[in-house]
């Protein structure tokens, strides 16, 4: 029964601490007070002191589709928008593309070059502090398209509306070179592929013209080897036949003496011979073999055997030798071959000539005018900015009130707990006097 009275007990002390408190710290408001003060007077000492920084922007849009028409339609180059967009961001980060930028206009930060620092130092350590460079989604805010802002922060005494306007010009400029010296490094290098291909089809009709004449030739000559081989052997058999004509008709005139056969006559006839005949009379006689060679009489066979051996050629008795004259005369000329190298503009005569002449015309026709040509669309540039960014004064004011007052606030609370009884006496003698 004593536990419940024990617990009211100590939650009336514990009242009675926290009000006893609170008057300990209305007593301390002196301090609380100098605290206040203090803190306060360093933080407008450095809201007044600390040196402004300013903060521009621009932001670069995506150009519309038709502004690109004239570089997609050439069939080399294809760049949508967007990449567009992403390229010229992707530049405006690159630490090369700032520092050339910079070396080529160092006045810029001229302000900030301290004696004994390289202008690369300067400008390392105003790319990591000052520059940023943000992708607008639309997905994620309220924009309505992609958008890439860059923005400067600076000190006074820096051009930082030069810088940025200067530094996108700059950036889509360079893009826009690249773009162009790209372009015409795939045109030369397609006119150098098609005037490739013109030079290996022209290479290879060379072949193919080379190669058919050479066929055409080794067929003609072919065909003459074989023809005189054919006349050699058969003025051959030509001669070898009138030799053993003449052995026939040399027999013939030795039978034809032995029978004293000196002109033409029949078998019949010759049995006939030592009968008398009166009158006139016609002998016709009908036989179904070949009578020998001598009954054409000794002169009559001498007068040929002389005739042969005194022939030159033997020819004329063969027709077949004037045919293969007329032959071996036809081809002494092959009038394809002459016609094939006779040609004047074999380039007519290529197949697919007409489509590479007609790409090639197409890409020495091709132009661009870069200087009506718009990666990117500068949505606002840079202007003048209202006022400093830093320092916020009114926020640096009241920071430090509100730390000085805390700060008062626990050295008098801390005092009042640690030492209590001694700050109940002196508050006694400072009621008593």
């Amino acid at each position: 029964m004593n536990f419940p009275a024990k617990i009211q007990h100590d939650n009336g002390q514990h009242e009675i601490d926290i009000a006893e408190l609170l008057r300990s710290l209305w007593k301390q408001r002196g301090i609380i007070l100098i605290f206040t003060a203090l803190s306060t007077s360093i933080a407008v000492t450095y809201a007044l002191m600390a040196q402004p920084q300013y903060k521009v922007q621009n932001y670069v849009r995506p150009v519309a589709s038709a502004e690109l028409d004239m570089l997609n339609e050439t069939g080399l180059y294809k760049i949508q928008p967007e990449e567009a967009l992403r390229r010229i961001g992707s530049s405006m980060e690159s630490y090369d593309v700032r520092l050339k930028f910079f070396l080529a206009n160092p006045e810029l930060l001229a302000p900030l070059k301290s004696p004994g620092k390289s202008i690369e130092e300067t400008i390392e350590n105003f790319n990591t502090k000052s520059f940023t460079v943000e992708q607008i989604d639309p997905k994620k805010t309220a924009n309505l398209s992609d958008a890439i802002q860059l923005g400067v922060e600076y000190p006074a005494g820096i051009d930082g509306v030069t810088i940025v306007n200067s530094f996108t010009d700059f950036v889509v400029k360079r893009e826009k070179e690249k773009v162009e010296s790209d372009f015409r490094v795939l045109v030369a290098n397609r006119t150098g592929q098609v005037e490739g291909k013109l030079v290996s089809k022209k290479a290879a009709y060379e072949a193919e013209k080379e190669s058919k004449i050479a066929e055409l030739l080794e067929k003609d000559q072919l065909k003459k080897e074989k023809l005189h081989d054919e006349l050699k052997a058969l003025r051959q058999q030509l001669q070898t036949r009138r030799q053993n004509r003449i052995k026939q008709l040399d027999e013939a005139i030795a039978i034809a003496k032995k029978l004293g056969i000196v002109n033409p006559t029949t078998p019949s006839a010759l049995g006939e011979s030592s009968q008398v005949r009166q009158g006139n009379t016609i002998r016709t006689e009908v036989s179904n073999q070949q009578i020998p060679l001598y009954f054409m009489g000794q002169s009559a066979l001498e007068a040929e055997r002389a005739t042969l051996l005194s022939r030159n050629t033997d020819d004329f008795t063969e027709p077949r030798v004037d045919e293969i004259q007329k032959e071996l005369s036809l081809l002494t000329t092959n009038r394809e071959v002459a016609l094939l190298r006779q040609r004047g503009n074999e380039e007519l005569f290529l197949k697919g000539l007409s489509e590479i002449r007609e790409e090639l015309a197409h890409l020495r026709n091709l132009h661009v005018d870069f200087d009506q040509f718009n990666l990117v669309n500068i949505d606002r540039i840079a202007s003048p900015p209202q006022g400093p960014i830093k320092p916020k004064k009114a926020l640096i004011v009241g920071v430090g009130l509100i730390l000085g007052l805390l700060l008062g606030i626990l050295l008098a609370g801390v005092r009042a707990i640690l030492l209590p009884e001694s700050l109940k006496l002196r508050n006694e003698d400072q009621e008593r006097s």
